[in-house]
């Protein structure tokens, strides 16, 4: 498996500096969440990890190696789950299979092990339009998990869902993970969701992007979530990172009416 070496990375859009001097590592099997308020950069941190866009300074490593293009042993999973509509769930999860030049046949087969995985069996000839937000996440799991990545990528994928949807996705998420282990670094802005996912939780601050603090997360796995949110440690963690939170949006109130419009660094 591969693991994620961050190393004094830096991203300018022109005067505006989204972040600076950015350093992290994410070993193999771990699971990390990038927590922290918009504009700190979380997502154009996870897209220069993931080769789609490039860094003005710095470097990411996998594995020891320079890493600038996206790469076969990498996915990243979207919040909006863009899948094809014109495409069942059975050749939408094995779409990437596709790509990589496996035929028909044999990518339906392939795609069919995830889409049990993800506990859509029955819905294999369904079209996106037939699908509840979560089928479809889970759908767009499915077809990252499929192509067999070591580090997996995943910008907000629960971002779009209501609260009761979201929760069951993360208890999904956690039984997946916990079964076909990959490298993880997941984008969030709940602290919640960051704490019963994470094996360490990496807290952000903005104007310009910085890394605050670097919490690990106490809690033994394989988890249950809903026992997590009833422990003392839990309150404590989610007190301690709201602070950190809290204080971020106070201290940026003032800087709000400089703002440089029409450039995003979420």
């Amino acid at each position: 498996m591969a693991n994620v070496d961050i190393k004094d990375l830096s991203k300018h859009f022109g005067p505006l500096s989204v972040f600076d001097d950015i350093n992290l590592h994410v070993d193999e099997y771990e699971f990390v969440s990038i927590l922290g308020p918009s504009g700190c950069g979380k997502t154009t941190l996870l897209r220069i990890v993931a080769g789609i866009e490039q860094a003005t300074a710095g470097a990411v490593l996998i594995s020891g190696e320079e890493s600038t293009k996206p790469r076969p042993d990498m996915t990243l999973v979207f919040q909006n789950f863009r899948l094809l509509p014109w495409r069942t769930v059975q050749d939408n999860v094995g779409y990437g299979l596709r790509l990589r030049g496996h035929s028909r046949s044999k990518a339906r087969a392939e795609a069919q092990e995830y889409i049990n995985m993800v506990g859509l069996e029955g819905r294999e000839k369904k079209y996106p339009y037939q699908l509840s937000g979560g089928m479809q996440q889970r759908v767009g799991l499915a077809r990252a998990l499929a192509i067999r990545p070591e580090i997996l990528l995943m910008d907000e994928p629960f971002g779009a869902l209501d609260a009761q949807t979201r929760e069951l996705m993360q208890e999904e998420l956690l039984r997946i993970w916990s079964a076909d282990r990959k490298t993880v670094m997941f984008v969030t802005h709940s602290i919640d969701e960051a704490i019963v996912l994470s094996d360490r939780v990496i807290v952000m601050q903005a104007n310009p992007g910085r890394i605050v603090e670097d919490i690990t997360i106490p809690f033994d796995r394989p988890r249950n979530a809903a026992a997590i949110r009833t422990d003392p440690a839990f309150a404590e963690l989610r007190a301690r990172m709201w602070s950190l939170l809290r204080q971020e949006t106070v201290r940026q109130e003032p800087l709000q009416s400089g703002t440089v419009h029409g450039v995003s660094g979420d």
